[in-house]
């Protein structure tokens, strides 16, 4: 045998014993702590933390992001459009949009499940909302948008839209037109099409509760704005809007500057307006600092985003889910510098943009999903909306049958346990595993402790000092749509309403979390001053 030979074997062994090594001492590995009453305070959210997006074409029907289950190589039936759509860019190849018929927002099941995330914010923007032109009357639909327009919202579908907001307890967010068509001969912002809206809105008995000029105004000229479209010119409308805001609708927070891909975000092709540039030349006058989160950009979006692409491979590693808190350092610093104080908000956001990722409906995504929400929520983020409630693949439901996806189970788990007040659980125990405590809803003195094990091999031991109930999320396969809870499927009753929840108690002493498991631990009991 050559010495070659006996070389690989040899190293074949030492890999071996190193991997049996590793696994030895992370079998072995003591179980971290943690106090349930010792939890210190480290901030608040807002009550409507976790809230979601309806797209504004979902409302009046158009082209959007075509879901993975359907041909991406079929054209599907839909009006012919002379021009590019508002949501569109011309750099995309347009089989990847099929045209919607308008979203029932009156629909018993959508509403049941969006009412079960309440309370919540509704925003209803989106790059259709720059350009959409609202018709406030109840004359037939205008047969083509206005010169300067690419839809129409109609009177009636802003009334669906209020009678949802109200049915289900969830404020209106929303942001208004900025094309041509709502600016004069010299290219300024007019209110005459936001005048309308409020005042529609106010007769109908709803409340815009709060507004952002532009939606993602980093990407002006992709949302429709006009030619040569700069940073100083959006300082000059933003003066106007505010004027225009403060003496209609002094109530409604003012959202800003709802910019993207910036940091570690989506840059998608060239002349990207920079926020520190917009917000110099607004002179800080938000109540709100607003941005959008988008760590990858879906797979239908290489084309213009080649170098923001991500794996399924990648999604439970520890780059992929610090990804939400690197981008959010980045504009936390752009914030403090130009409008401190400010609380922030994120006004949309899921796992990629362009509709998300094939894996967005999956088990697969709920680690990011709830790494997000709770990270951000330690970094002081208060609202955290996500995209979509019901449309492409990174939906709650699924948009034909209003079905709960795994996020959604992952969302509904979250609004029932975890509180205002957001807790300091301690050190995540070992690599890859990650905890997060918020004091227990609607249980005074309680606590909720959201534990993840994002490692694929490796248990996570965790030494409770007390005893809690237990509600672990996991999937057979990681990309499977089905979801358990304590090994059980979760899946709405023969009625449409959601299962009831029971928890599996867990005595005080050591605790084991499966590899590739989301966990939430309530204590009724805990005691801590923190959440009486």
């Amino acid at each position: 045998m050559t010495g070659s030979k006996y070389f690989k074997i040899w190293l074949a062994v030492a890999v071996c014993i190193v991997a049996i090594a590793i696994l030895v001492g992370r079998l072995n590995t003591p179980a971290a702590a943690v106090d349930f009453a010792k939890m210190e305070r480290i901030g608040t959210v807002d009550e409507r933390f976790e809230s979601y997006n309806i797209e504004m074409v979902e409302v009046i029907g158009g082209r959007f992001w075509k879901p993975y289950s359907n041909s991406l190589t079929n054209n599907s039936k839909a009006p012919t459009h002379t021009k590019r759509d508002g949501s569109a860019s011309a750099e995309i190849d347009p089989n990847l949009y099929q045209y919607r018929s308008p979203i029932d927002l009156s629909n018993p099941q959508l509403r049941k499940l969006a009412a079960a995330l309440a309370p919540a914010y509704v925003r209803v923007s989106g790059t259709w909302a720059n350009s959409v032109y609202f018709q406030d009357s109840n004359i037939a639909t205008v047969p083509h948008a206005p010169s300067g327009f690419s839809g129409v919202l109609t009177s009636k579908q802003w009334k669906g839209v209020v009678d949802f907001s109200q049915a289900v307890n969830a404020e209106i967010v929303t942001s208004v037109a900025t094309s041509s068509g709502a600016r004069d001969a010299r290219g300024v912002w007019t209110s005459e099409q936001a005048r309308k809206l409020f005042e529609y809105t106010k007769s109908v008995g709803g409340r815009i509760a709060a507004i952002s000029f532009m939606n993602e105004p980093t990407y002006a000229a992709i949302g429709g704005a006009p030619k040569g479209y700069d940073a100083a010119a959006f300082g000059r409308d933003i003066g106007a809007f505010r004027t225009f805001l403060r003496s209609t609708a002094p109530d409604t927070l003012f959202l800003g500057p709802d910019s993207v891909g910036e940091g570690l975000g989506v840059p998608m092709g060239d002349g990207v307006l920079k926020s520190e540039d917009l917000l110099h030349a607004t002179d800080s006058v938000f109540d709100i600092f607003s941005y959008h989160l988008y760590a990858a950009a879906s797979q239908r979006c290489a084309s213009v985003a080649a170098s923001s692409q991500t794996t399924a491979a990648a999604a439970l590693s520890q780059d992929w889910l610090s990804r939400p808190e690197k981008i959010n350092q980045f504009y936390m610093h752009i914030r403090d510098k130009f409008a401190r104080g400010e609380p922030v908000w994120i006004t949309e956001t899921a796992d990629a943009a362009c509709g998300g990722n094939p894996w967005a409906a999956t088990f697969l995504d709920s680690f990011r999903y709830l790494v997000q929400h709770a990270s951000l929520a330690q970094r002081g983020v208060k609202v955290v909306m996500h995209n979509t409630l019901a449309a492409s693949d990174y939906g709650l439901l699924d948009e034909r049958t209003f079905a709960p996806r795994s996020n959604y189970w992952a969302a509904w788990l979250w609004r029932r346990f975890m509180g205002t007040t957001v807790l300091n659980p301690g050190p995540s125990p070992s690599s890859n595993t990650y905890l997060y405590a918020h004091c227990y809803r609607d249980h005074p003195g309680g606590v909720a402790l959201l534990v993840i094990n994002a490692d694929k091999h490796f248990p996570l031991n965790i030494t409770l000092p007390s005893e809690a109930e237990r509600y672990t999320l996991t999937a057979k396969q990681l990309q499977d749509t089905a979801v358990q809870l304590n090994g059980s499927t979760l899946q709405l009753n023969s009625d449409g309403d959601l299962p009831q929840l029971s928890g599996e108690p867990i005595p005080a002493g050591r605790a084991s979390f499966a590899p590739a498991s989301i966990s939430f631990l309530t204590s009724a009991n805990a005691n801590n001053s923190s959440c009486q």
